[in-house]
């Protein structure tokens, strides 16, 4: 089945544009013209990927951007913003809301496409079962079940460990605290965000100074910040 990769933008001609080349690249886009169509198209087609225009009618992309990394459902979904170059606010506000990439307007179809395929390429990745991560001095060794930061095995409980494995196999993503809280502790239905907070203040105290690379993005939840 080819990835499905969801396009949102007002502008006809950007999006014809941009399905075509998504289609001779392999993909099968969607389109959606303003951020509630967005939104209801994220959750009830789960694409691959959304490549997401800031500037849209009803609700602007930054705000859209915000919705779907707190939904369980599409937290997890990487986000390509498409922004214009005068908007420099707006693209770092877009990366701590939990954008993973963006490309300024006016863009080429093809380096947009080229992007897409790194995106992908690096979520699937990051998401590959790993027995050993090790990134800038901390080592986590997952079938051991022990970490250890420049060499010196660290205590964690169960559940700290988790929590730091998922974050550093996802490195580079913001992970919603509804999301930790089905993938760390299992809820289904999360429903006490702070149970994740006081978890990653008490992991924070532990790991010393790689806590650095655990950034809070707020009102959304964590993403661990890793030097490429």
């Amino acid at each position: 089945m080819k990835p499905k990769i969801l396009v949102v933008d007002d502008e006809p001609d950007a999006l014809e544009i941009l399905g075509y080349k998504l289609k001779e690249a392999g993909y099968a886009p969607l389109f959606a013209k303003d951020g509630t169509r967005a939104l209801a198209a994220a959750r009830d087609e789960r694409p691959a990927l959304i490549v997401l225009d800031l500037m849209l009618p009803e609700i602007d992309g930054l705000e859209v951007c915000k919705l779907l990394r707190r939904d369980p459902l599409t937290s997890a979904i990487p986000i390509l913003m498409l922004t214009a170059k005068a908007a420099e606010m707006d693209r770092v506000i877009g990366l701590e809301l939990g954008a993973d990439d963006y490309v300024t307007k006016p863009f080429s179809p093809r380096e947009l496409v080229l992007r897409i395929k790194k995106l992908l390429a690096r979520v699937k990745a990051a998401d590959e079962p790993a027995a050993l991560i090790r990134l800038d001095g901390l080592e986590i060794d997952v079938a051991r079940h022990i970490v250890k930061i420049s060499g010196e095995t660290v205590a964690l409980t169960a559940t700290e460990f988790r929590l730091l494995e998922l974050l550093a196999r996802r490195r580079g993503r913001v992970q919603s605290r509804d999301r930790l809280l089905q993938d760390v502790w299992g809820y289904e239905n999360p429903i006490d965000s702070r149970t994740v907070d006081t978890h990653m203040r008490r992991l924070r105290e532990k790991i010393g100074d790689v806590a650095r690379h655990l950034e809070t993005v707020r009102g959304v939840g964590y993403r661990f910040r890793a030097d490429e």
